[in-house]
């Protein structure tokens, strides 16, 4: 599986992120979706899971917590990377309680994503 039949969710409900993220991503060569309202990105997930979900914690209606647990139920093998601008050692280890693939606290740079993202894609193409 290359770079390119990589499947990218980004969930975050604030419009700047997804606006940055997207161009840089497809860049670096992922398929990629936006989504800034929760209920949108897991109605699109159930019908499409993708490899990958990037996800902010703190947003209206379905929390990031609650994104992230549903995602993987549906899809056990989509590696979930969450951001988060509330960052602290409890939301890290529910986070990872619940089988996500990195954390990163906003700001983050792009580098350090886009390093994540490449992480995850190697374990997702040794997988299958």
């Amino acid at each position: 599986m290359s770079k390119d039949e990589i499947s990218v969710l980004v969930l975050d409900d604030e419009p700047i992120v997804t606006k940055r993220l997207k161009p840089s991503l497809e860049k670096a060569g992922y398929k990629v979706e936006t989504f800034t309202r929760s209920i949108d990105a897991l109605e699109r997930f159930r019908k499409h899971p993708f490899d990958i979900v990037v996800t902010d914690l703190k947003m209206e209606g379905i929390d990031g917590i609650e994104f992230l647990t549903e995602v993987k139920e549906l899809s056990p093998k989509t590696e979930v990377i969450v951001i988060t601008g509330f960052a602290t050692m409890d939301t890290a280890k529910e986070s990872f309680k619940r089988g996500v693939f990195d954390f990163l606290a906003k700001p983050f740079r792009l580098s350090e994503l886009k390093e994540v993202l490449n992480k995850a894609a190697e374990k997702i193409k040794t997988q299958n």
